[in-house]
């Protein structure tokens, strides 16, 4: 066996079997214990770590990806192998936790993101079991942030987590058409996501939550709520509709001489709303923090794999369902603890709702509201 001194002469020494074996176990053992993940770490390489053990799925119904590290040139392609091969299905959950990298990379990632469906978060891997060591904060700076503006849905930071720029972006198109371009594509506004970013003293621009949901920079799980109108007599209907991470909520409006109904339809699919009707004891609707009561017994039915709710409505009140800040169709249990359904900011779509109130007045008028007593 040769080994090599301080002065680098080599000298030689004859190493009984034993020995022999012991250095070549060694050896082996060193290679096994370094996994794939830390290899890549020491190249600078983007780590991509998939959780989706049964625990993970029966929660979330979604594998969780942890991408962390820096994001190189080569990140996309191996996501994108890992797509191809089944390990990344569409829908996954992304947790990013990136210092920066190639922000070229970092959009071809989040095209990926889009295009599958997937939702983005900030996170840190989960430590090993009996670990004692506290959660990690998550940072996700620059290439990340356009990584993260890929996801169809995108949760806003909570905790300690940190999402920015090392330099403010800028409201001019001017700036960077590619990234513009990009973020056009993933449907976010420039000028909002530069008023967004607010230069601290130490040179970064982070981003709040309340700041990146105000500007639709992330949406916790709810794409837009979207109006369809017809506007035509006798019987002009609306229709609302958000679509979630956990189903799509509708409400319809339909006016007639006489006659309103409107009626919510939570599509979380035939076996979930099953066990939501079994366990309900009334349904109502809410509008802001006013619920509608409804009757003991009155409950939601299940149509397909939709939760039902439809009620006659007083055509002389729409006028307040039109004005409501949020409109809320929810089950009660015989527990407190029981509660389901959804909520719309039916504020965001308020000349819509305005339009739709005026056809059905012009369409079937009626009588002012009598004066509540007292």
């Amino acid at each position: 066996m040769h080994l090599v001194n301080a002065d680098r002469r080599v000298t030689t020494s004859r190493a009984t079997p034993g020995q022999a074996r012991w250095w070549v176990l060694l050896l082996l053992c060193i290679g096994a214990s370094t996994p794939a993940n830390a290899r890549q770490a020491r190249h600078g390489q983007l780590k991509i770590d998939v959780i989706r053990d049964r625990m993970t799925l029966a929660m979330t119904g979604h594998p969780r990806v942890y991408l962390h590290g820096e994001i190189d040139t080569d990140a996309p392609q191996r996501f994108q192998a890992m797509m191809k091969s089944g390990r990344i299905p569409a829908s996954s959950d992304i947790y990013l936790n990136s210092t920066g990298g190639n922000p070229i990379a970092g959009m071809a990632l989040g095209r990926m993101f889009r295009s599958a469906g997937m939702a983005t978060h900030l996170g840190t891997p989960r430590p090993p079991k009996h670990a004692s060591v506290a959660a990690k904060t998550a940072v996700c700076v620059d290439a990340c942030v356009y990584a993260y503006l890929g996801g169809l849905y995108r949760w806003a930071p909570t905790g300690m987590d940190r999402i920015g720029f090392s330099v403010p972006p800028a409201a001019s198109t001017k700036a960077s058409p590619g990234a513009n371009r990009y973020l056009a594509d993933m449907g976010i506004d420039v000028a909002a996501l530069a008023t967004a970013a607010t230069p601290s003293r130490a040179g970064m621009a982070w981003m709040t939550a309340d700041q990146m949901k105000a500007r639709g920079l992330a949406n916790n799980g709810k794409l837009p709520l979207t109006a369809t109108t017809q506007l035509s007599a006798p019987t002009p209907t609306l229709e609302l509709k958000q679509v979630g991470r956990k189903g799509t909520h509708r409400v319809t409006i339909q006016c007639s001489p006489g006659k309103t109904t409107v009626t919510a339809f939570d599509d979380v699919g035939a076996v979930r709303a099953r066990q939501v009707a079994a366990r309900g004891t009334r349904s109502y609707f809410q509008l802001g923090d006013t619920p509608l009561l409804g009757r003991p017994g009155d409950g939601a039915v299940v149509e397909g794999g939709s939760l039902v709710i439809r009620r006659a409505y007083p055509p002389a009140e729409l006028v307040d369902l039109v004005s409501a800040w949020s409109f809320g169709a929810w089950v009660d249990g015989r527990s407190r603890a029981f509660r389901d359904g959804f909520s719309m900011p039916t504020h965001v779509l308020h000349k819509q709702l305005s339009d739709y109130f005026y056809a059905c007045w012009r369409a079937a008028p009626w009588s002012p509201r009598q004066k509540k007593p007292g």
